[in-house]
């Protein structure tokens, strides 16, 4: 082979290179509009299938299998204790808590033991898991030294083990809507619910129990199977953060469904329908710290308590700010 065709033939084959690489790169998807540095802002949360086995992992898994399958063990015919209602933690803490916007657990580790003014405590992460086992799952107490209770408090730290106390994460807990100029309507809110949500929870707000019925594939969202009035989601503000970035349900987060206008609505109606009436006295021990849409007095203020309940707020706001409350 002469010099000369050995050389034609080097840049024959490297332009035919270089025109593959440019096709092959034009033939892919598109990714300029999708970073691959995810936001410094946006929590992370760790990857349980990268823990070892040990008894101390077995734990942490064991907690995540309860935040998510709660009925199986805990509820009417559960595997361990029949000690609540049949819905699952993750029916109000999304994807077992870690899902940004949907209630996560993020910050349980570096925030407890915390003082809450529900309680007017210096509450530990039991008392918080307790709370939700009495109002959100209507049911009874965990013993605290039980192996249920140390699984819950294990997975809750490992998953917030690397979230600094003074943190800055976006998307923590519920996020709060603003304020409606009006009350929110119960009325439209029926409406809304036929329209978005009835399909998965049903016409009466029954959900759909799994087909062995050891839980619910959709939880009822009233009715004696629900959380009880004491439960904080029965909050109107908190329910309607929580439809407005979380429902419909879909596993990976979306662009929100539903307007705030429909998300207050559509929480004013479930809010109006029958649960669970169960009540803690010790609650709220300084009336003035009582959430603007908290529907039970005595209050600190003059507002109705269908006013707590269904708004407008502002007002009830800007007295609580002005008494310095």
């Amino acid at each position: 082979m002469s010099n000369r065709f050995l050389k034609r033939y080097i840049v024959f084959v490297t332009l035919f290179l270089i025109t593959g690489a440019v096709a092959l790169y034009y033939s892919l998807p598109d990714i300029s509009n999708h970073p691959t540095v995810k936001d410094a802002g946006i929590w992370d949360p760790p990857d349980i299938s990268n823990l070892p086995n040990t008894a101390e992992a077995a734990l942490v898994r064991y907690g995540k299998e309860l935040i998510a399958n709660t009925a199986l063990y805990l509820g009417p015919k559960g595997t361990v204790g029949t000690m609540s209602n049949g819905m699952n933690c993750q029916n109000c803490h999304l994807q077992a808590g870690t899902r940004v916007n949907g209630n996560c657990f993020a910050l349980v580790a570096c925030s407890y033991p915390k003082f809450k003014a529900r309680s007017g405590l210096q509450e530990s992460i039991e008392f918080r898991i307790n709370d939700c086992m009495e109002r959100s799952l209507n049911g009874r107490k965990l013993d605290s030294n039980s192996r249920e209770m140390r699984a819950f408090v294990s997975y809750l730290k490992w998953l917030g083990r690397d979230v600094p106390k003074k943190n800055e994460l976006k998307g923590m807990g519920i996020p709060q809507l603003p304020f409606l100029s009006r009350a929110a309507s119960p009325a439209s809110g029926k409406t809304g619910y036929a329209n978005k949500c009835q399909r998965c929870h049903g016409i009466n707000g029954e959900g759909l129990l799994k087909s062995d019925s050891s839980g619910y594939l959709y939880p009822p969202l009233w009715g004696q199977n629900s959380y009880n009035m004491s439960a904080g989601i029965y909050l109107i503000s908190k329910l309607a953060g929580y439809i407005k970035f979380n429902m419909p349900y879909t596993d990976f987060a979306q662009e929100p469904q539903v307007s705030d206008d429909e998300a207050w609505d559509i929480a004013a109606y479930i809010c109006s329908q029958p649960r669970p009436e169960k009540y803690f006295a010790a609650d709220w021990p300084v009336k003035a710290s009582k959430p603007v849409d908290y529907p039970f007095p005595p209050y600190a203020d003059s507002f109705s308590p269908i006013r707590h309940k269904f708004g407008p707020f502002a007002a009830i706001k800007k007295e609580k700010e002005k008494a310095g409350k």
